[in-house]
């Protein structure tokens, strides 16, 4: 997958440390999910990850089922099937078959990021690309605040979320801030369209270890940041601007998760260096890395 994919894991995390105002379960909120157990559901997910060697698109199924975890609460466990890679179907031994992937909207349920060491790495970028709709939609519901057209909530965070590790990627650094708005709420055809922005902080707290990274790549300050180790004697050092913009359609009936799509590029300037410090580099390059996700309920 591309480059930016560890980011997306690591953002997750830090979403259990946002308190809601606790008005998450009143009738009121048109985006509270309503669970039913056994019920199932059957998503199907497109998906075109786009960097500086080209583009990987793949397309997968994720079929769920809602249970009660330990604790009693609603979780939905998913199995993926039907995973394709360029237009080349791809079998998942039975292995990977047996992995489910358990996601939950309940309010007091944190988003967490499954084991992937056991994972097979063509399932990484799917379950991982589910796991920030579901992640994004347990925030906006966690405020308890959205409840008419147009209400919105800016949540800040901004502390760098790592995921370097120390092999391949020497540093891997990204800062966010959410902005959610509820753009409408439509009783008549029983939706709810949900809108929400992963943006830079005003300071982001990313540490960049080059002088050259400091300058801004775009028209805010560097907000991500990556040195990869490509060969003997070889780094890449890339800085720049990320972003998140998700949107998803939620039916007000039982709060499923109806369609979703999610655009995330990254504005980078990268430079082809010989030492670890990034200090002995070649010409700066200039690219953008995107990801773009459509995620659809079939049934």
């Amino acid at each position: 997958m591309t480059q930016t994919m560890p980011s997306v894991l690591v953002a997750l995390l830090i979403l259990n440390s946002f308190p809601g105002s606790g008005a998450t379960q009143s009738n009121s909120n048109p985006l509270v999910r309503r669970y039913k157990e056994g019920e199932a559901l059957t998503y199907h997910m497109k998906a075109s990850n786009q960097d500086r060697t080209g583009t990987i698109r793949y397309e997968a199924d994720a079929k769920g089922t809602a249970k009660k975890d330990g604790a009693g609460h609603f979780i939905e466990e998913f199995q993926w099937s039907g995973l394709s890679f360029n237009g080349q179907s791809v079998p998942l031994p039975a292995t990977d078959s047996d992995f489910r992937q358990q996601l939950s909207l309940d309010p007091e349920v944190s988003p967490s990021v499954p084991d992937f060491s056991h994972v097979n790495p063509m399932l990484i970028g799917p379950s991982a690309d589910l796991l920030t709709f579901y992640a994004d939609l347990w925030l906006a519901i966690k405020q308890g605040t959205l409840v008419h057209s147009g209400d919105h909530v800016y949540v800040k965070h901004g502390t760098a979320n790592s995921w370097a590790d120390g092999a391949r990627t020497l540093v891997g650094q990204d800062s966010i801030d959410f902005e959610i708005t509820l753009s409408n709420v439509n009783s008549q055809d029983g939706t709810a369209k949900l809108a929400v922005r992963h943006v830079p902080p005003a300071q982001p707290q990313v540490k960049v270890p080059a002088k050259w990274m400091e300058a801004p790549v775009s028209d805010q300050p560097n907000n991500w940041v990556e040195v990869t180790k490509t060969g003997p004697g070889k780094y890449l050092g890339e800085v720049g601007k990320e972003t998140f913009d998700v949107e998803m359609m939620v039916s007000l009936a039982d709060g499923r998760i109806l369609s979703a799509t999610m655009d995330n590029p990254v504005m980078v300037s990268a430079r082809e260096c010989t030492d670890e410090a990034i200090t002995d580099c070649g010409q700066p390059q200039h690219y953008q890395i995107r990801r773009q996700i459509e995620l659809r309920l079939e049934h």
